[in-house]
């Protein structure tokens, strides 16, 4: 049990605050991106660095406490409550870029965002997904499906070095050399396993970069989405697109041509010139007359604007499906799911299209599976919505797995085994055993130890 006198001693230890329930700050602290989920720690302590991190986890430990983490909280699963310390790693961020080598360095609580700049100075990208704004460590851990992945793969796959913090409270760094099952298993099985303080990766060359969007009307949503599944089927790797129909609330921060209608949003991502991205996309441009087309070339750096995510918190569930395949009666299942003429109420169904370097293993092997996947389905839910209806609906045409990054939500913990086959779930929890074996770090996509010891 924490107790005040045990806060003050911890708080001695931190040179940021660390917070009861009712102290000032507190419910600031521990507030995610997505308030679907709202943590109650029995105490949340910031932290600044990774010695910091260390003292925290060994206070944790030493008092069998269970662990939370968050940097941002664009993914949560299970809320952090009880006897539970929250580690806040918001004001841990920090990027040093190594041009050369084509790496880059970053601190526990950095955002996209502050990658996406440091690498645009030397012609470079990282592997982000579609907003700037999520944390680098969450969303690498859980695979990382991005703007270039079809070109490069997951972001996991380009991990070069891991530190981090276990959950005995020790210190390590993992690499394809050293600690290797750790190393395997922190990249895709998020995390369950220690405690990250900083993460190094490759960047890749990006001298040419197209991108933007292209607005529909909702009512011709069968014409644009038989257009794109056929479009994408021809697509090299150099492009990755994905599909979302849109149903936006009237809201002032949203463009009004959004706002209460269905609106099909098809979103592209080039690497390459202007003139190939062009000859491209004329299949599309000639389905029907959009109502807006954001379509252009631009530096790597204002590639937030190909999908537009929301910039404020927001609460919304989010579901999601490996699909493998989507032919055109899948197309028709989906339409009467979600189309113009169903009682959908997502806010938004995506399609994001697979396949490229994406289906070929990792040079060095993860957790991370859906290689065999060729779209992926998520939805967001707001609140009091039926959740599952569109996703649950195309089951039938999955691979039986969902991609963590996008299983959001306090009722998602428990489907943390959805992730991965049995064989990889299987060495997750042996490993698990070693690392973890009485599963403090379980307020996440789970990974229960075989036969935890509390």
């Amino acid at each position: 049990m924490i107790t005040t006198a045990a806060v003050r001693e911890l708080a001695g230890r931190l040179s940021g605050p660390v917070l009861l329930p009712g102290d000032d700050g507190y419910a600031a602290e521990v507030a995610g991106f997505n308030r679907v989920v709202e943590h109650r720690p029995a105490a949340v302590a910031a932290v600044r660095d990774a010695a910091e991190i260390r003292e925290a986890v060994g206070w944790a430990a030493a008092a069998r406490i269970p662990v939370a983490v968050q940097a941002t909280g664009h993914g949560p699963t299970a809320t952090a409550h009880g006897d539970g310390l929250l580690i806040s790693t918001r004001r841990m961020t920090g990027v040093t870029v190594d041009p050369d080598a084509r790496t880059a360095r970053v601190a526990a609580g950095t955002q996209w965002h502050e990658v996406i700049d440091a690498a645009a100075a030397f012609g470079l990208a990282p592997l982000n997904g579609s907003s700037p704004l999520v944390g680098v460590v969450g969303y690498t851990l859980g695979g990382g499906l991005g703007l270039l992945s079809r070109a490069h793969g997951y972001a996991a796959d380009h991990v070069t070095a891991i530190e981090y913090v276990g959950a005995d409270g020790r210190p390590g760094v993992a690499t394809a050399e050293r600690d290797t099952d750790l190393f395997w298993a922190m990249r895709g099985g998020k995390g369950n396993f220690a405690v990250v303080t900083a993460l190094e990766f490759s960047l890749f060359p990006a001298p040419h970069f197209y991108g933007g969007g292209l607005y529909f009307p909702g009512e011709h949503a069968a014409e644009v989405l038989h257009t794109w599944r056929s479009w994408t089927a021809a697509l090299p790797e150099e492009t990755s697109s994905s599909l979302a129909l849109l149903r936006m609330p009237d809201l002032p921060a949203i463009p009004e041509f959004l706002r209460s209608r269905l609106v099909v949003h098809v979103r592209v991502s080039h690497l390459g010139p202007a003139d190939e991205a062009e000859r491209l996309l004329k299949p599309l441009r000639q389905t029907v007359p959009p109502i807006a087309d954001t379509l252009g070339e631009m530096p790597y750096a204002r590639c937030a604007a190909i999908h537009h995510d929301p910039a404020s918190p927001v609460p919304y569930h989010e579901r999601t499906l490996m699909l493998r395949e989507f032919d055109g009666p899948a197309t028709g299942e989906l339409l009467a799911l979600a189309g113009p003429d169903s009682a959908c109420g997502d806010i938004l169904v995506e399609l994001r299209h697979l396949q490229g370097a994406l289906g070929r293993p990792p040079a060095v092997p993860n957790a991370v599976g859906h290689r065999d996947a060729a779209y992926c389905l998520t939805t967001l839910t707001p609140p009091g919505g039926e959740p599952d209806t569109v996703v649950e609906g195309m089951a039938h045409r999955g691979t039986g797995l969902r991609y963590l990054n996008f299983l959001t939500g306090p009722q998602t913990a428990q489907r943390a085994s959805q992730g991965y086959d049995s064989a990889t779930y299987t060495r997750l929890t042996e490993i698990k055993d070693r690392y973890d074996p009485e599963n403090l770090l379980r307020f996440n996509h789970n990974i229960p130890p075989r036969a935890p010891r509390r």
